[in-house]
């Protein structure tokens, strides 16, 4: 029995999605996403060179991977159309993610402008993946708008804290129908556990990757970590309102060894 994970038609086998940004050297990304199996890419449109002959960023990029442009350095609804309109006639296809934000301190979405976004470019054929913060409401609003999936943050970007959402992502993955995927936060494999664990249907992987010791190998302990989660879920964690407050044994506490003889 396989448990794929399938957005806008196209069947995932991985549930670890990769950010490209952040790393040292290009040439990192490849040893990463052969080490993860990662099937979902995303890259920014401003490092995407066409014209040059040499260090494209797409020459690292297995062809078996979706690439999914983002709109990083839109602050406007009509700046995120733009870009996403750039990358798919620069050759991008027409998976993008949805990336608005006009917080230069915490770098936060601006949930009402990434809804408009995805309205237009679902409009337009696009498979939109929303970046937002965790709100029921408005993530409903995009789903009714179209949106293939939603991608919550669990910290603010690039702060390897965690996912400090975790209760607004649950009440999501609770009561959204379409793949709820953590995006932005994440510093530990452990942390990527967590939100499977939580029933969340992927999660996205930059700077924790890219800025350690050696990429390659925490990029494959995330993929281990995800799949441990998401197995974790699979199997059904005992929920904590069912858990007992007070120690119980897993085997009787009766003293046989002390009851011998009581009953010959």
């Amino acid at each position: 029995m396989t448990d794929s994970l399938i957005i806008a038609g196209k069947e995932l086998n991985s549930r670890l999605f990769i950010g490209t940004g952040k790393f040292s050297r290009k040439d990192l990304i490849g040893d990463v996403l052969e080490q993860s199996q990662s099937e979902v890419v995303t890259v920014a449109l401003r490092r995407v060179d066409l014209d040059s002959k040499d260090d494209n960023i797409l020459d690292y990029i297995p062809k078996r991977c979706q690439i999914m442009p983002n709109t990083s350095g839109a602050r406007t609804a009509d700046e995120a159309v733009r870009i996403a309109r750039l990358a798919k006639a620069c050759g991008c296809g027409n998976w993008i993610k949805i990336e608005v934000i006009n917080d230069n301190k915490y770098l936060l979405p601006d949930n009402l402008e990434t809804l408009k976004a995805v309205e237009t470019l679902v409009k337009e054929g696009f498979t939109v993946l929303p970046y937002m913060s965790p709100d029921l409401s408005m993530a409903k609003r995009m789903v009714s708008a179209g949106a293939a999936a939603i991608m919550p943050l669990g910290a603010p970007i690039g702060t390897n804290r965690g996912i400090k959402t975790k209760e607004l992502v649950r009440i999501m993955i609770d009561e959204i129908t379409i793949p709820i995927i953590v995006d932005a936060g994440l510093g530990r494999p452990s942390e990527a556990a967590v939100c499977m664990e939580i029933g969340a249907s992927a999660v996205l992987v930059n700077t924790a990757i890219a800025t350690a010791e050696n990429p390659a190998k925490m990029a494959k302990s995330f993929a281990l970590a995800v799949r441990a989660g998401r197995l974790a879920y699979l199997s059904g964690i005992t929920p904590k309102n069912k858990r007992n407050l007070i120690a119980e044994p897993s085997s009787p506490l009766t003293g046989f060894l002390f009851n011998e003889g009581k009953d010959s």
